[in-house]
């Protein structure tokens, strides 16, 4: 967070990021930070969330269901998500190999990145 002056409430919410192995919505994320603190507010934890992954410190996914979801985990690796239960899952299988460049070739505009996400049954819901 380089970029970013210091914020108590970006703390916990990037620390919150960190320990969960979800993939929270910003309400899932308030829903918790706001038992142990309860002067945060939605529009704060929001706020954050759009800061931190502009910065590059967390990854936004939009995963079809309305909502954005958050992963502290910035490192490449795949997501799959629930049909049934919406449940987002981090998938841990080899990278396929795939340059943003190459999709600029036949494509006109700008592609700032990619996202690969995998939809079906978790074992749960099968």
């Amino acid at each position: 967070m380089a970029g970013l002056k210091y914020s108590k409430q970006r703390e916990a919410i990037l620390a919150y990021l960190h320990l969960t192995k979800e993939h929270p919505t910003a309400e899932a994320v308030y829903n918790n930070l706001k038992k142990e603190n309860a002067k945060i507010s939605l529009a704060t934890v929001y706020r954050n969330l759009n800061l931190l992954a502009e910065e590059g410190e967390i990854v936004r996914l939009r995963c079809g269901d309305g909502a954005d979801h958050f992963d502290a985990t910035v490192t490449p690796h795949y997501h799959f998500v629930c049909e049934e239960c919406g449940r987002v899952i981090d998938l841990n299988v080899p990278q396929i190999v795939f340059e943003d460049q190459e999709a600029m070739e036949p494509f006109v505009g700008k592609i700032y990145g990619h996202q690969v996400l995998f939809y079906g049954l978790c074992k749960k819901c099968m």
